[in-house]
């Protein structure tokens, strides 16, 4: 579904990103992991197409930066980017019109219901707190239901409560078939969620291993992140 191939990605002399390849099929969820500064946000921002970069990257066989690609790839970044001028519904209504989706009001209302912005729909996008931000962030993500979704540090600054409804929501996802991309530093937070992990340092792929690989291995996902990073943290 999603295919990275010999991605390279350099500001001035400095690689972000060296000859990373990797593919992740249908329904997969992938954990995206590595230290400050290892090119995670770099190679997701050129699979969404905001970087420039050499190499090749597909989204069910489609070049990335094509119009088709980008119907069906959806990105929740680290931080969000809210109009100030907005309410919170009109982000959401402003998304749907842009994706041209059909019957979406429905859909905006169970997402604000479930990520607790129902009471907070006529809010600007300024003057929601960092949090609610975030909740806005992954609503609009989510609201296009697309078939490959990234989602760039998506627990930073939730509720419990809003954690426990993202990590329902990505079973689901799971379970309809959707491959999903997720770069955390929480390695604890989605040790039950995924079917492979991706780790990088220094701009390189240094392992691609699927759940019962490291199973088979008898380590934990931790133990894997410490081995491959020389114990350098988060």
């Amino acid at each position: 579904m999603l295919a990275v191939s010999h991605v390279t990605k350099n500001y001035g002399k400095v690689t972000a990103c060296d000859d990373v390849t990797f593919t992740l099929g249908d329904g997969e969820v992938t954990i995206l992991l590595g230290p400050n500064g290892a090119g995670k946000s770099t190679i997701m921002k050129s699979i969404i197409g905001f970087l420039k970069y050499q190499g090749v990257i597909s989204v069910d066989g489609i070049d990335n930066k094509t119009p088709e690609a980008r119907r069906i790839l959806g990105f929740v970044p680290e931080m969000p980017s809210l109009y100030p001028n907005l309410t919170v519904y009109e982000h959401m209504e402003f998304l749907a019109r842009a994706y041209k989706l059909k019957g979406y009001k429905d859909r905006i209302n169970e997402l604000l219901d479930t990520f607790e912005l129902t009471d907070k729909r006529k809010k600007f996008g300024d003057e929601l707190s960092k949090g609610m931000q975030q909740k806005l962030n992954l609503c609009m993500g989510l609201l296009p239901q697309p078939k490959v979704l990234m989602l760039d540090e998506p627990m930073i600054g939730l509720d419990p409560a809003a954690i426990k409804a993202l990590k329902d929501i990505i079973m689901r996802m799971h379970e309809e078939g959707r491959t999903l991309l997720i770069s955390t530093h929480i390695i604890d937070s989605v040790d039950m969620l995924w079917d492979r992990t991706l780790i990088m340092q220094k701009g390189a792929l240094k392992i691609d291993i699927t759940k019962q690989q490291l199973d088979e291995r008898g380590e934990s996902l931790e133990d894997l992140f410490f081995e491959i990073t020389g114990g350098q943290g988060e």
